[in-house]
């Protein structure tokens, strides 16, 4: 049985538009990537037992909020005793400018005394930051990421006590091959996707690697070419739709179809 010649034409006509449209629909495989963030380590310094945790992972906090206490017996200590020893200094002082206008002292004398009370009081005012510094603060406003001393715990000198996460300092790292690179530029605007994530999130590129992640021998074959990947990082438009370590897939125009994993 012979097909009319009209449903011919219009099942060839239909087979060639399915054609072209296939090889005019050029779907973005993007790359794949992960959110890392710049961490801030706040830490003492001078080595102490954690005697007070104000927070704990999670928490929000603003710049100069009070985070921790480190025990401070020994930095006030050293605060009384360099308090004495500027007391001591002034009565010096005291004694020498007045021997020293009655004519009975020297001018020796008084500049000694001087500087022996410019020196004590230089190390009342260390003592004091010593001792303010047993306190921790927020240094920037975020959340707490990640505390590695409890209290009773002995931490070392100018070892964090916790980490704090400021929104601004999440980032977005992915690599793309070479003959990729003269499609980016920095401030350009890539889209991001993730399980479970927002269909509207973005990035701004912000840093391009001059150097690959792959050295290949000093002779270049097209092979060893392809092989090149070179790291970019972007800046995500909302952070908080974002987590630390989290897989994502990166597409260089935000307006390109996705292509569809089988």
């Amino acid at each position: 049985m012979r097909m009319p010649r009209l449903l011919l034409q219009i099942l060839a006509a239909t087979a060639l538009a399915t054609l072209l449209a296939g090889c005019n629909d050029k779907r973005d495989p993007g790359f794949q990537g992960w959110v890392e963030a710049d961490m801030i380590f706040v830490s003492p310094d001078e080595s102490g037992r954690v005697t007070r945790l104000n927070v704990r992972e999670g928490d929000e906090v603003k710049q100069g909020d009070r985070l921790y206490a480190v025990d401070d017996d020994l930095q006030r200590a050293d605060l009384n005793q360099n308090k004495a020893t500027l007391a001591n200094a002034q009565q010096s002082y005291d004694r020498a400018a007045s021997l020293r206008g009655t004519g009975a002292g020297t001018q020796a004398t008084l500049d000694s005394a001087v500087s022996a009370l410019r020196v004590a009081e230089a190390h009342v005012v260390t003592s004091e930051t010593r001792l303010a510094r047993r306190n921790g603060f927020a240094p920037v406003a975020g959340t707490i990421q990640q505390i590695y001393f409890r209290e009773g715990e002995m931490v070392p000198a100018q070892r964090p006590v916790l980490s704090i996460m400021p929104p601004g300092n999440m980032k977005l790292r992915f690599f793309v091959p070479e003959a990729e690179l003269p499609k980016l530029a920095i401030g350009d605007t890539v889209r991001v996707t993730c399980d479970n994530c927002g269909a509207d999130l973005t990035a701004t590129i912000y840093f391009i690697a001059t150097t690959a992640e792959y050295t290949p021998p000093v002779i270049y074959s097209l092979d060893e070419r392809n092989k090149l990947v070179y790291l970019i990082q972007a800046r995500p438009a909302r952070p908080d739709a974002l987590r630390v370590g989290q897989p994502i897939s990166v597409y260089l125009n935000p307006k390109t179809p996705v292509a569809v994993k089988q």
